[in-house]
């Protein structure tokens, strides 16, 4: 098994806790809201914190579910670990994906979001570029759409 990491980090003119509270505590209903053609519905299974499991149905796309377990949510710190354990890329060559988010303030009164996502592969497979620039387009695509949301909506999640 090997594991293929990829580190994002990127501004946001959100500050940390709105954003934080927004694209990770409330996602089960903000993501269905702002991607209605691809998110049927967001499930969660436990009390929202770690170990709980957030189940993503789909609308569209190669996949009708996805599942993650939250291993850490740090609401002071505005961090959360979660891993993907069911769907999406998980199968013959991916074992399972961990990722870590993370909001920290900006000296510009946003944030700077850091994320890091874990590839855990079978065997001796590995990540092509292709596979790991999609990665960090998806990671930071549902972040960016979040934080249009949130400019749209300035007293949302205020």
């Amino acid at each position: 098994m090997g594991v293929t990491t990829i580190n994002n980090e990127f501004n946001c003119p959100i500050p940390p806790a709105r954003i934080f509270k927004a694209a990770i505590l409330d996602a089960h209903n903000l993501l269905p809201k702002i991607l209605p053609d691809k998110i049927k519905s967001i499930e969660i299974h436990g009390d929202g914190g770690a170990g709980s499991i957030k189940q993503i149905d789909q609308l569209d796309g190669p996949f009708a579910f996805i599942k993650h377990r939250i291993e850490e949510l740090d609401e002071q710190n505005f961090k959360c670990k979660f891993t993907l354990i069911e769907g999406a890329v998980i199968g013959e060559k991916i074992e399972k994906v961990v990722d870590t988010v993370q909001f920290v303030a900006s000296a510009e009164g946003g944030s700077i979001c850091k994320a890091t996502s874990e590839f855990y592969t079978i065997g001796d497979y590995t990540m092509g570029e292709d596979e790991i620039q999609m990665g960090k387009d998806m990671a930071i695509g549902t972040f960016k759409l979040v934080e249009e949301y949130l400019s749209q909506n300035p007293d949302a999640y205020a």
